[in-house]
């Protein structure tokens, strides 16, 4: 089973090993770490996170997330940048996106119900994660994610976004998928964030339902809905077939480079 780490610094840190796959093996342990952002981590007062060694973060965010947040990394860490959402947010605008701009709309109940009321904010989660597998700037982040965790020295990798459940979940789906996880345990992977995204989001929750904002729609877009992740799948299966053809040609990483990944990471 994943492992919910219980860093003081650091929202939504899971390791995923441990987590069951083919022929009777298991991830790895201390290899893939999944999380929130980084922009509170101290690993001097935090010794969970100073434990597991983190050699690479890999960070899911847009520029204006980076910027607003700008992650504190731990020591001896190389940080690369992939951002998901760029080409989403230039065809759509600046502000489209909901998952790169939590604090905005939810510090505006009236803005929430303009543009995500009436069923709208879980219709445009579905929408965003299929442009996790069609947009341009999603298959080159995600590849950039693989490709650095093929390399032989990148130590233990962490990846995230800021709430570590949309970029985040699936990217770690990706993975499990490609290291021979069963759809059960990755759609319960996807969905066991739950409890830590809730906590790390009450006090805005909390704001902004008190300022009279529709529940519903705050639940739409911090819920973690296995509608979300059938929709990202149903775009791979349809496009490319099975993840080895995402992988393959859709994020365009060789076969060599999966079964080194493969090697390293499965127990």
């Amino acid at each position: 089973m994943p492992q919910q780490l219980d860093a003081s610094t650091i929202t939504n840190l899971r390791d995923l090993g441990g987590i069951a796959l083919a022929g009777n093996s298991a991830v790895r342990p201390g290899l893939l770490l999944r999380s929130g952002q980084l922009d509170r981590l101290d690993a001097a007062t935090d010794p969970v996170v100073a434990a597991l060694g983190i050699k690479t973060v890999i960070d899911l965010r847009t520029e204006h997330e980076r910027l607003a947040h700008p992650d504190r990394l731990p020591d001896g860490s190389r940080l690369i940048v992939a951002d998901v959402l760029a080409g989403v947010q230039r065809a759509r605008g600046e502000g489209a996106v909901p998952a790169a701009r939590l604090e905005d709309v939810l510090g505006s109940p009236a803005l929430a119900e303009t543009h995500l009321g009436g069923g709208k904010a879980e219709k445009l989660m579905c929408d965003l994660y299929r442009s996790f597998v069609t947009s341009e700037s999603a298959c080159q982040a995600y590849r950039l994610l693989l490709t650095t965790l093929a390399e032989p020295d990148c130590g233990p990798l962490l990846f995230h976004c800021t709430a570590g459940k949309d970029r985040t979940g699936w990217a770690a789906s990706v993975l499990l998928m490609l290291l021979g996880a069963d759809a059960e345990a990755v759609e319960a992977e996807y969905l066991g964030v739950a409890p830590a995204v809730r906590e790390a989001f009450a006090e805005a929750i909390a704001r902004f339902t008190g300022a009279g904002g529709d529940p519903d729609i705050v639940e739409a877009l911090l819920g973690v809905r296995a509608a979300y992740l059938a929709a990202a799948l149903e775009a791979m299966h349809q496009t490319y077939g099975t993840v080895a053809g995402y992988v393959r040609e859709g994020l365009g990483v060789p076969d060599a480079l999966v079964d080194r990944i493969r090697a390293r990471c499965v127990a």
